[in-house]
């Protein structure tokens, strides 16, 4: 479990979260929407410490990260799993590479225990034959799989995941979706994720935290979020509903 408490964040006196209190379950996966320009990435940057809050508290089971030493904080990190908007793969390693990076980085496996590791991951996502492949020769889908593998290779206890359906046509959406589901109950995680996508609110969103003026708006699920009385919360699913139908229009 993730817990914050308080967390304040400004830019140049510009507030841009205010006292954001809340609590991201393990093993369930979290999702965090609301508006570009919300705050929505900054408290994503504020848990994993790529950006220093102002005040509050981020606890990892009950582990305050802001109070620990660097050493402390760089341990943290290894139980830290990315996926990024783009995918971040690198261009001039082979798939089976790109996964097995973080493990050369941050564990003490041998080289035999990286490739089984990163074997198997490939096979979770289903690609079980793509590791001799480069990412130019993928499928945005397939890019997203591979940085999904490589996400979940140091085994981690949190997973955060920044747009995973950014550029992923519908249907692709919506395998990606089930996947990071499957894989948070399966490795017990706790996963947040942060995204635009309604579709994706409605399938995987066990819990929802909407952000509106900096701040947490509504909290909820997929079960409840489409009766809810909240006024900016209903503009922002009815806006999102329908440049998603006008998207799907476009690439059909």
């Amino acid at each position: 479990m993730i817990e914050l408490k308080n967390i304040n964040k400004s830019f140049n006196g510009r507030h841009i979260t205010q006292n954001f209190s809340c609590s991201f379950e393990q093993g369930k996966t979290n999702l965090i929407i609301g508006e570009s320009g919300s705050g929505k990435t900054v408290l994503l940057k504020c848990i994993v410490g790529l950006t220093e809050v102002d005040s509050g508290e981020v606890l990892f089971n009950g582990r305050d990260f802001l109070k620990m030493g660097s050493r402390e904080k760089q341990n943290l990190r290894k139980e830290i799993g990315m996926l990024f908007q783009g995918g971040a793969l690198f261009d001039s390693k082979t798939v089976e590479e790109n996964i097995i990076f973080p493990l050369a980085m941050f564990t003490t496996m041998t080289e035999k225990e990286q490739k089984d590791r990163a074997e198997f991951c490939l096979s979770r996502v289903n690609l079980k034959d793509a590791g001799n492949l480069y990412p130019s020769e993928l499928s945005g889908g397939m890019k997203k799989r591979v940085a999904i593998a490589r996400a979940i290779a140091p085994n981690p206890h949190y997973l955060f995941c920044d747009e995973p359906n950014s550029g992923l046509d519908p249907k692709t959406s919506i395998l990606i979706d089930k996947l990071i589901k499957e894989i948070t109950e399966e490795f017990q995680m706790t996963t947040i994720v942060i995204t635009h996508d309604m579709n994706s609110v409605m399938e995987i969103g066990e819990k929802v935290i909407f952000i509106c003026n900096n701040q947490k708006w509504w909290e909820g699920t997929n079960k409840t979020i489409l009766n809810t009385d909240n006024k900016e919360l209903q503009d922002f699913i009815y806006v999102s509903k329908f440049l998603l139908e006008l998207k799907n229009k476009a690439e059909k």
